[in-house]
């Protein structure tokens, strides 16, 4: 909903010239009640005194804000008056307004005055804005200023006039959606849009709210979720579902919101009926213990992400500034600069596996277990044991840390539901005293005990990947590669790309990086670069929507992002894999032939200049992105 929607040409008076505060305010009251949106004009006024009374609402630089939310109101408006003279409204800066817009608010209604008011805020901090508004003689451009102004400041909102024809005369939206994804990049977006297109294609109102990289976007309000017939959650990460307590939900993976849109807003409707219970977000009965565990996973890899990234890429930033003939030994510190790369990135890769834990133990046992995983991770990383508490020469690493996020969770779900049985006095001890201190003891003793053993497998984990034969490397870079493209984002694509950070975070980074993660990048710009390239060469093969949208997938494969290939073969899954699968295998597995490392966990292009091999990475990418191309056009029928 827009601004303009709520205020109409009826509720607006331009050039003004109220004798005080309480003649503005009877001129805005009863602009409002012109507007047809009071039922009882006195009662209203009487409710904006007692706003005024609490404090005043004039913001000051010349602007008044007056707002109510009371009984009187039939549905949620605006009015607006300009005073070019001014008017004494008690301003914090002393001078007079002369912009005013006052707020009418359902009593019963959500927090529409707030939302409104937070909206006019930041238009209206922009004082050539407010200037032009002023400046204004006729109400018709006041408003189409305003409408300007907004589609600039919130281009992404829908007016009440663009709702489709068979939308219109439906109160709200009858569908509410929630899409996420572990990496928030693609597959969050892409199912919202899948929904909300068949949506009105059926004729069936749907909201999606996107919980991607960037935060909450088209967040879902109280109102919505109070109309709404059915919540879908579309989601391979922890929702917080609190807010949807006594509402029908769905829960499904954020795949199926992409590739069954259909079904699932035929089927929400009829979905069991959400119960919030206590500070956790519940799951569903029928919902398997794999899925369960893969989501709890998956909470902690989308919160770890950032951290490999953006400190993988300066430290690899650092090595690209670096002179390694001052001191080999030390290449990457050798300058200031790059040694402020190293040390900035370095400190975030370094929370990499706490941050995993931690979030992993959180998805399971809520906030009780962010702070005990977060120290299980610490504790696998150090290598801590009862005989070297202070860590030894042995990391658990990445495997361990996957242990105590697990293990932190699980043992403090446990300890919560023991706690349930002790008195209500103790109520309030329990998350600043019992489980913090209880939940130290028994995740140190744990990783005290494990941690050795996890050592011993660490090292002969690594020790097997040093050692590998020629042949057997090759081997390797075709499976983690080929695995990248199986299903671009699911779980075969997140097991090869955690498994080659783990080995990067073992690497030399200095001697060039990891052979395993630099093949895990490659297998996953080929099928975007693939399906590029097949719908420059064999345009054939292709519907006219997807001729337009191919060339897209260049600069996303380029750039690493998997997902571009997504609605290709979502579209056909049969023709599109295999010659993806095949095309990533090959260019993996050249990639470990001709000895290419990567020091960075992601940036595709952007990191080829410190790769180890660059010039032959570059190959390998162009002739295993050629073989998907070649199999594509071979598998695909040519369209008439």
């Amino acid at each position: 909903m827009r601004i303009t929607d709520l205020l109409k040409a009826e509720g607006v008076a331009l050039g003004a010239a109220p004798a005080d505060q309480n003649a503005a305010i009877d001129l805005l009251v009863s602009l409002q009640d012109r507007a047809g949106n009071l039922t009882d004009r006195e009662a209203y006024k009487a409710d904006i005194l007692a706003r005024e009374a609490q404090g005043t609402t004039a913001i000051g630089s010349g602007i008044a804000v007056p707002h109510a939310k009371s009984a009187a109101v039939r549905r949620p408006g605006l009015a607006a008056i300009t005073v070019p003279a001014g008017v004494d409204y008690n301003a914090p800066d002393g001078l007079p307004s002369r912009l005013f817009f006052m707020i009418a608010a359902p009593k019963a209604g959500a927090d529409t005055h707030l939302e409104i008011l937070s909206r006019l805020m930041v238009m209206l901090m922009d004082e050539a804005f407010c200037q032009k508004l002023l400046a204004v003689r006729d109400v018709k451009e006041f408003l189409a200023c305003i409408d300007r102004q907004e589609r600039e400041k919130y281009p992404d909102e829908v007016s009440a006039a663009e709702i489709p024809a068979e939308e219109s005369g439906k109160e709200g939206f009858r569908i509410l959606a929630v899409t996420a994804c572990p990496t928030g990049i693609a597959h969050t977006y892409m199912a919202a849009e899948a929904l909300e297109k068949k949506g009105r294609e059926l004729g069936v109102p749907v909201k999606a709210e996107t919980q991607g990289s960037g935060g909450a976007k088209n967040v879902l309000t109280r109102e919505e979720i109070r109309k709404a017939d059915a919540i879908i959650i579309a989601a391979d990460k922890k929702v917080d579902l609190a807010r949807f307590d006594g509402k029908h939900v769905l829960r499904v993976p954020v795949a199926d919101g992409i590739h069954r849109p259909e079904e699932l807003i035929r089927k929400a409707a009829q979905a069991p009926v959400y119960h919030h219970v206590g500070e956790t977000a519940g799951e569903e009965v029928s919902e398997s213990l794999g899925r369960k565990l893969y989501k709890q996973l998956m909470n902690g890899v989308s919160h770890m992400l950032p951290f490999v990234i953006g400190g993988g890429i300066l430290i690899a930033l650092a090595f690209l500034l670096d002179d390694p003939s001052i001191d080999y030994a030390n290449f990457g510190t050798n300058t200031p600069v790059a040694a402020w790369f190293k040390n900035i990135g370095g400190t975030a890769f370094n929370f990499m596996l706490p941050i995993l834990a931690g979030y992993i133990a959180m998805a399971i046992a809520d906030r009780p277990g962010l702070m005990v995983g977060f120290v299980g991770g610490t504790l696998a990383v150090s290598g801590a044991t009862f005989a070297a508490p202070g860590g030894g020469s042995t990391s658990a690493g990445f495997l361990g840390a996957l242990i105590a996020g697990f293990a932190a969770g699980y043992l403090m779900l446990g300890m919560r539901r023991l706690c349930d049985k002790l008195p209500r006095a103790l109520e309030g001890i329990k998350p600043v005293l019992i489980y913090p201190v209880a939940g130290l003891v028994l995740i140190g003793v744990f990783m005290c005990v494990v941690n050795p053993f996890v050592g011993m497998l660490n090292n002969a984990l690594y020790s097997g990947l040093a050692a590998m034969n020629e042949g057997s490397r090759v081997a390797l870079g075709f499976v983690v590669a080929a695995m990248m493209a199986i299903d671009m984002g699911g779980p075969f694509n997140k097991a090869a790309y955690l498994f080659g950070t783990s080995t990067l975070a073992a690497a030399d980074i200095a001697a060039g990086g990891s052979g395993v993660m630099a093949a895990v990048m490659i297998g996953g710009m080929v099928p975007p670069i693939a399906i590029a390239l097949a719908t420059t060469f064999f345009k054939n093969r292709f519907t006219e929507e997807e001729r337009k949208s191919g060339p897209v997938n260049y600069i996303m494969g380029l750039c690493f992002i998997t997902e571009g290939a997504i609605p290709f073969a979502a579209s056909d899954p049969l023709h599109v894999l295999p010659a993806c699968i095949a095309g990533s295998g090959v260019a993996g597995a050249l990639s470990m032939l001709f000895g290419c490392a990567s020091p960075a966990p992601h940036g595709g292009l952007f990191v080829f200049p410190v790769m180890h091999n660059a010039l032959m990475y570059i190959a390998a990418l162009a002739i295993g992105s050629a073989v998907g191309m070649v199999l594509l056009a071979l598998l695909k029928k040519k369209r008439d």
